[in-house]
């Protein structure tokens, strides 16, 4: 009897620890939606789409923080053994969303050919910038330790990010092995390095004329432009865009706002002879 009960203690403390931490879960798929039908009458959700094959295994462990684990879902095209493959980041202002938003859209990319793998990461309640881009860089890294167990070409690895998961793409492919940017107790045999970048109207610059961050940067960032400029410069893919750039494409709604700098860093690109497009979707709302 007394083993019964002090297995369901430590059961309860466990679970205890992985949620000492306030979540935000204002937003949602179905809020967003909700505000935005009234504006963009054509607009739908997309439904949930399984394919036989590509195989989807869930809440896959890739790290532990401070007695809490991180975990990202996995859906690869089973037919391969090396597929390409697309870290997958999503939105939500740094403060909010969750990975499962992702899964219509790794779902149906995994169909395609790839391996998607839609990442959990520490929003701004729980660890300030940059511990989030440590925690999707250390996924990139379990992901390629384990390349044979995903069906992953670990040299074939693109980021894609919506919204602040797109910020958060650029920035991680345009610091490719910059320690500065590398959570050095992280334990792998493998970089973290991408070949390609996936930016959904995400924003490359903080600080810019087409830019509008507030609060919610802000707060991410440990404080606002006056109080902590470094960050708000060191966070923005712009400052780190040079030769050593993977490619980019840019998929923007019709909201300028969304991806400021992105015309500066598509000049910097360019001098350097680095490949760049832009879709944009006329007519649409920033979460589409």
């Amino acid at each position: 009897m007394k083993k019964i009960v002090l297995f369901f203690m430590m059961y309860a403390t466990a679970i205890s620890a992985q949620s000492k931490f306030e979540i935000d879960t204002s937003y949602t798929i179905k809020s967003t939606y909700s505000k935005l039908i009234k504006q963009y009458s054509f607009i739908k959700i997309a439904e949930s789409k399984k394919n036989e094959n590509v195989t989807e295994i869930y809440d896959v462990v890739y790290d532990k923080k401070q007695n809490r684990d991180l975990h990202l879902d996995s859906y690869f095209y089973k037919k391969e053994k090396r597929n390409p493959a697309v870290i997958m980041i999503h939105g939500g202002g740094w403060r909010s969303g969750n990975k499962s938003q992702m899964r219509i859209m790794a779902q149906e990319i995994a169909s395609k050919g790839y391996s998607c793998f839609a990442i959990e990461y520490r929003l701004s309640l729980e660890a300030k910038y940059p511990e989030g881009i440590y925690d999707i860089k250390n996924a990139i890294k379990f992901i390629k330790d384990n390349a044979k167990k995903f069906h992953v070409d670990p040299n074939k690895v693109a980021v894609l990010g919506c919204s602040s998961g797109g910020q958060m793409a650029a920035l991680i492919g345009t610091t490719n092995e910059d320690l500065a940017f590398e959570d050095v107790q992280f334990k792998s045999k493998s970089s973290s390095k991408v070949n390609a970048i996936i930016d959904v109207d995400g924003i490359l610059a903080f600080k810019h004329p087409e830019s509008k961050e507030g609060e919610m940067a802000a707060f991410w960032l440990k404080g606002s432009y006056e109080e902590n400029p470094e960050n708000w410069k060191n966070a923005s893919a712009l400052s780190h865009t040079n030769k050593s750039t993977p490619p980019i494409l840019f998929i923007n709604s019709s909201f300028d706002r969304f991806h400021s700098g992105r015309d500066d860093m598509i000049a910097i690109l360019e001098e350097n002879k680095i490949y760049s497009e832009v879709k944009t979707i006329e007519n649409s709302p920033h979460s589409f």
